[in-house]
Parts: structure tokens; sequence; C-alpha cells
């Protein structure tokens, strides 16, 4: 979990980056910081909780940092949420940075499509209110990373292995 936590930094790290609000931008890496340091943390809980054996406050400690981190990484992601919505600068020729930006422009797509779906198909009350029971949720960067990626033919089912995590091998 603490791995996959240092992969979910790196991957706001480059949003950030990329992002053209400021104040977007600032609280991706704020954001960053954040589950960056709650995953240090975890990974030293965990070595020590391995070391010193089982103990019911070692493993309540391992488990609240959990999931400190779990719900760091959920504002991460609704920050990188926001920060897709207000546009994206051109990526670098870095290939982490462009895996980053087409995920970021697949999620807006989806949500504008959803949108633009529910605007079409609007089922409202006589108030004008939309009906909770039939409306779909819009959707989070987090259900994209959780789909199996689209096949291509112009993309291979597998990237060529590097060493170490990318910012979207693990589809967070």
């Amino acid at each position: 979990i603490a791995s996959d936590g240092q992969v979910v930094v790196r991957f706001g790290h480059i949003l950030a980056k990329q992002c053209l609000d400021q104040r977007c931008s600032t609280e991706l890496l704020r954001a960053s910081e954040h589950t960056h340091t709650l995953s240090s943390q975890l990974s030293i809980v965990a070595r020590v909780k391995a070391v010193t054996g089982d103990s019911k406050a070692s493993s309540e400690l391992l488990l609240s940092n959990a999931q400190n981190l779990v719900q760091a990484v959920r504002h991460l992601l609704r920050a990188a949420e926001a920060a897709s919505v207000r546009g994206l600068g051109q990526s670098s020729p870095d290939p982490e940075a462009e895996e980053v930006a087409a995920f970021c422009l697949q999620w807006k797509k989806n949500l504008l499509w959803h949108r633009a779906k529910e605007a079409l198909n609007s089922n409202r009350d006589e108030l004008g209110l939309r009906k909770t029971r039939e409306a779909k949720a819009e959707p989070t960067l987090m259900a994209l990373g959780q789909e199996p990626p689209p096949q291509s033919r112009n993309i291979p089912k597998h990237p060529s292995p590097r060493k170490g995590h990318t910012a979207m091998d693990r589809h967070l």
C-alpha cells in the first residue's frame, strides 16, 4: 500500500507540472506531499511492526496509517480531477507525463460525455430537480483507474518494462 501511495504521489507531481491553473497546481502539490508523508510513515510503521512482532497497538497504528493514506489518495485524486477540468498544458516529451496526460484526458472525455448524455436524457421532476433514483454518478478518476484499459491497435498491450513503477502502471 505504501509503495502504491508513492506511485500516486508521482502522478500528482507530474499532473501539477502540466496544470494551467496555479491554484489547482498548488493544491495538487500540497496533496502529493501529504500523501508522500503518509506513505513514508506507513512504510516505517510496517517495517517496525515486522521487527517487533504482533501487538494490538501496532496493528491498530498500522491500520490507522493505512486509512489515512487512503484518504490522502482520495483527496489527491479529487485535486487531479479539478486540474484536469481546468486544463492541462502541453505534455513534456517524457513518456510518463504523456501517459498521465492521456489518462486525465480520457477521464475528462468520459465526464463531458456523461454530462452531455445527462443533459439530453434529463429526468427531472415537475420542479426541474433531477430525479435521484435514475441518475448515474459522474465518472471519477478513481473509477477510470479501476477499469481495464481500452484495447487499441496502436497501443501495445503491455508497455516495455522499466525499472521501478510508472505513475500509471497500477491504474491507481
